[in-house]
């Protein structure tokens, strides 16, 4: 991984931590339960909007992860399938010589 991959993970890592921690503390307080729903759905839209761009930065730069790691799996099957193809032409190719050299 990267630098800038390591700070992403570590961004997203905090504020998945910061949310937990503020759900947590809301959802200990002692109120009704309409009045902490009322809560965690308030602090929810707050972090939501706050952290709007940095959420579509992170999601934008997982599917790109996810684009390359696509692509790669993808080079490495057409590898393997064209390997397996020339193994199966060699084999051929001798099985066909071997015919004609008993002839």
């Amino acid at each position: 991984m990267s630098k800038e991959d390591n700070s992403i993970s570590f961004g997203v890592g905090l504020l998945l931590g910061v949310v937990g921690g503020v759900i947590a503390a809301v959802l200990y307080a002692p109120k009704s339960g309409e009045e902490t729903r009322q809560d965690v759905e308030n602090v929810i839209t707050d972090i939501a909007q706050k952290y709007t761009p940095e959420i579509k930065e992170a999601k934008r730069q997982a599917l790109t992860s996810i684009d390359v790691i696509r692509y790669k799996l993808e080079q490495q099957y057409k590898k393997i399938n064209d390997s397996f193809k020339a193994k199966q032409l060699a084999k051929a190719k001798e099985k066909e010589s071997f015919d004609y050299d008993v002839n």
